[in-house]
């Protein structure tokens, strides 16, 4: 009977230990996949300019990048609203230090950090802390162009 007894406290305790593993495990990936911005498609850049095709951009819809400088990916969208070209930063004032950047969902920008919701046409003019922070760009050529400084010196929210 001590047998038995013995033998359910060495399956119980091999038990309890793969479950503490799963659990650290999980956690892990938990933590990584809720602390770091996705990465997005690297965009085209020429000379100190980053390029986007604007014929790629379908209307309303954001399209991400990430470009990296120093070790730092820093993200960026940049959508098409009614044939107007705008950039972002895939960051706000607000809830940059999460570094969970935004997500598109019909029409609507949304914070990862803190959900707050932002339809895409009101970002131009969008006005306060969980807002993109918008960035600028210019058309030529066909060409949408983000100069790269622009970018660099706004690595710190990355």
């Amino acid at each position: 009977m001590n047998d038995n007894r013995e033998n359910n406290v060495v399956q119980t305790s091999r038990i309890i230990s793969r479950i503490t593993w799963l659990v650290v495990i999980a956690s892990f990936f938990f933590q990584a996949s809720c602390s770091r911005q996705t990465g997005h498609t690297a965009p085209s850049l020429a000379g100190s300019n980053v390029v986007v095709d604007v014929t790629a951009l379908k209307p309303e819809v954001p399209q991400f990048f990430t470009y990296q400088y120093q070790g730092k990916n820093i993200s960026f969208f940049v959508i098409k609203i009614d044939d107007h070209i705008l950039s972002f930063l895939d960051a706000c004032v607000t809830c940059y230090p999460y570094k969970q950047g935004y997500r598109y969902e019909d029409g609507v920008v949304v914070c990862r950090a803190c959900n707050q919701r932002f339809p895409v046409y009101k970002l131009e003019k969008g006005i306060g802390n969980c807002y993109p922070i918008k960035i600028a760009g210019r058309i030529e050529n066909g060409k949408y162009l983000i100069p790269r400084s622009s970018l660099e010196q706004e690595s710190g929210k990355f």
